[in-house]
């Protein structure tokens, strides 16, 4: 058996899985603290179907730990900037698009040192040893407990970052964080670069949030690994999410289209997850999240990390209602709905007592919301499905007709038919998808990399290239026999000499349980 558990703004998941069977799933209210409501979580599911810890093989985390750090500007640790790049790019320094007040959160410092690549490989100047050793002195002058170093062009050849990395650590001690942009971003300086300096400002979190969930599970009697779901809907153990914690920033909505196709059997749709705050949609191809193909903003951030190709929407359980106007959200109660919606005793009208008052739950007490109009009731229920609708519309990339899951708690404000699309398909387990999502997580293993291709040995590069994804994948956890190519994408660069050509390569498998 093994645990899925997801945390969201206002709920937190879980589940108690038998391979791909739901034993039991639980849905409590998230804990300011988080981890606590991962404790109680637990104790519910040992309550409706009781295990002893050494019958969980592991647990897998979707986690909102990070993104809320950074959106709330809280617990983030001073750090610095360093971009290896002179003469060039002084223009536009680190940190140049930052909101005044994150930069001031993570007390910012930038630094520009020689180095980097054109985009043919040739370099823009060489290192300066002396130059890094004079900035890393100012770092530790000024507290700096975490850097990241982007170099122009690093997913072309990161060998300056590895040893600018090397220099700054030799100078600044075991205790510093160094967080090198070729590990984390894709092509793009600014964005890379803003990537690399977030993962770095949630490196000391990452330790601390780890060593709590992991005190949390043991608390519980539980010895199993844990794992952590990120971005693509693969796994990472405890090790990976205290490196690189941006990986966990989209695992909510992965995880409820994850949970989405297996519990449908549809590995093809479009996924609407309703939460208490937000709506979330997405589409599956393949059984997988679609990527977006665009830069990714996060709390103003323009960032180029690999994220699921999602739009969410102001619309929840806990979202609030205009009596007068009949509009629902974006402003929600969030993990307060418990107290402040009216079927619980409150005073504000959410999206929840609009569902109460429709006959589409049983929660709290109905009679709180007898006195509502149904004139508004419709009115509401009419405006999130039309709202959802349009936002589905928006998502598909064909006039095709194409399904639409709906999971999540809140799903029950949705129609049985969802204008312009028709059946709307709500399958078991359906509030907990995803915590479900979680649980079924595969590991990845994933290269993308430019390679140079001697003529005749393209076929002989590709299989080479297939079998080191694949080797990832298994060394990343993955059962041998499970694993499978599951995304190629194979770009000539001519502007590179020697044949050059990107190849990126993505393999996933079951978890190894005897592992």
């Amino acid at each position: 058996m093994h645990i899925g558990i997801d945390v969201g703004g206002t709920n937190t998941d879980a589940v108690l899985m038998d391979g791909t069977t739901t034993l039991a799933g639980v849905k409590h209210s998230t804990t300011p603290d988080v981890t606590t409501g991962i404790v109680q979580a637990i104790e519910d599911l040992r309550s409706m179907h009781p295990f002893e810890g050494g019958q969980i093989d592991a647990v897998m985390i979707g986690t909102t730990h990070f993104i809320n750090a950074l959106v709330e500007a809280k617990r983030l640790a001073p750090t610095a900037a360093l971009r290896l790049g002179l003469p060039a790019t002084k223009a536009l320094p680190p940190l140049v698009d930052w909101p005044e007040a994150l930069a001031q959160a993570i007390s910012a410092r930038s630094y520009l040192a020689h180095g980097g690549y054109e985009f043919d490989g040739r370099p823009i100047s060489p290192l300066d040893p002396d130059e890094l050793r004079a900035h890393a002195a100012d770092m530790k002058a000024n507290g700096i407990r975490s850097v990241a170093i982007s170099s122009v062009f690093s997913p072309v050849n990161h060998d300056l970052e590895v040893e600018a990395g090397r220099i700054i650590a030799e100078e600044l001690g075991p205790d510093v964080a160094i967080s090198l942009s070729h590990e984390i971003g894709r092509i793009g300086l600014l964005e890379r670069e803003n990537a690399t300096i977030i993962n770095a400002a949630l490196r000391e979190l990452a330790s601390e949030i780890v060593d709590g969930l992991t005190a949390a599970v043991r608390k519980q009697g539980i010895d199993a690994q844990i794992f952590l779901s990120q971005n693509d809907g693969t796994l990472m153990d405890e090790d990976y999410v205290r490196l690189y914690p941006v990986a966990t920033f989209a695992s909510g909505p992965t995880n409820s289209m994850r949970g989405a196709a297996i519990t449908s059997g549809l590995e093809t749709c479009a996924v609407v997850d309703v939460g208490g705050t937000t709506a979330d949609i997405g589409l599956l191809i393949n059984g997988f999240p679609r990527e977006t193909a665009n830069e990714v903003k996060v709390a103003g951030i323009r960032t180029n990390f690999r994220m699921p190709d999602v739009l969410s929407i102001g619309i929840g359980g806990g979202s609030i209602v205009d009596p007068e106007t009949g509009e629902v959200g974006p402003e929600s109660v969030g993990y307060r709905l418990t107290t402040e919606a009216l079927v619980f005793g409150g005073s504000t009208l959410t999206a929840t007592d609009i569902a109460v008052a429709a006959g589409r739950a049983e929660v709290g007490d109905p009679s709180k919301v007898a006195h509502l109009d149904p004139a508004l009731v419709s009115k509401v229920l009419a405006r999130i499905a039309e709202r959802v609708a349009e936002a589905v519309d928006r998502m598909r990339t064909s006039p095709e007709p194409i399904p639409v899951v709906a999971v999540g708690g809140g799903s029950i404000l949705l129609p049985e038919l969802l204008p312009m699309f028709g059946k709307v398909h709500r399958p078991e387990n359906y509030a907990v998808a995803n915590a479900i999502g979680a649980s079924i997580a595969q590991v990845g293993g994933e290269i993308d990399k430019v390679y140079a291709i001697e003529p005749g040995r393209r076929e002989e590069a590709l299989s080479e290239v297939r079998a080191e994804a694949v080797d990832k994948a298994i060394a990343a956890g993955a059962a041998p026999r499970s694993v499978a190519i599951v995304d190629f994408d194979e770009v000539p660069i001519p502007y590179l000499p020697g044949n050059a050509t990107r190849i990126r390569v993505k393999a996933v498998g079951d978890l190894d349980m005897a592992v």
